[in-house]
Parts: structure tokens; sequence; C-alpha cells
């Protein structure tokens, strides 16, 4: 799973059957130190997340349509949780 922040919504009135009703959002994703990584992917919110939250996703398309319930649906992420807080603890070497 990764870490992300939603930085969009996608409205698409023509869709595959499998994907009606289903929220689509802009997710960027985020390093360690809360920073851009990367492009931002499209993914499917099934926690009713919003724009400006931090989110918990997955990339991966067969666990992303089992996770969602949406099986055989073109998947490729999934946003999996709305995250409090992120603590890194001490470092260690």
């Amino acid at each position: 799973m990764l870490i992300g922040r939603v930085v969009g919504t996608l409205v698409a009135t023509q869709k595959h059957h499998k994907l009606v009703g289903a929220k689509l959002l802009l997710v960027q994703p985020l390093g360690l130190d809360d920073q851009p990584k990367g492009v931002p992917v499209l993914a499917i919110d099934s926690m009713g997340a919003g724009v400006g939250e931090k989110v918990l996703y997955l990339i991966e398309g067969k666990a992303a349509q089992e996770a969602l319930g949406r099986k055989g649906a073109p998947v490729d992420a999934a946003i999996m949780g709305i995250i409090d807080t992120v603590d890194l603890g001490p470092v260690t070497a």
C-alpha cells in the first residue's frame, strides 16, 4: 500500500458498466517526507475521501478489484483508507 493526497476529482458520464456509481479521485503519491513523488494516479474511492485528504491506496489491479468488490472491473488503483496521522518514530541505523 502507498500514501497519497487527493488532489482532484474526475467525472465521466460514459464509463465501463462495472464502474457505474464509482467515485473517481486523482491521488498524488507522497514520500515519507510528505512531498509529492511521481505523477498523480486515478483511483476508485471506497472510503468517502475528499480533496486535500491524505489516503492509503493500492495500485495492484486484481487486489484493487477484489478490495472494492468489483471483480472484473477495469481498476488499477483503489483508495483503502483515510489517514489521520503518520508517526515515523525514532530513526535507527
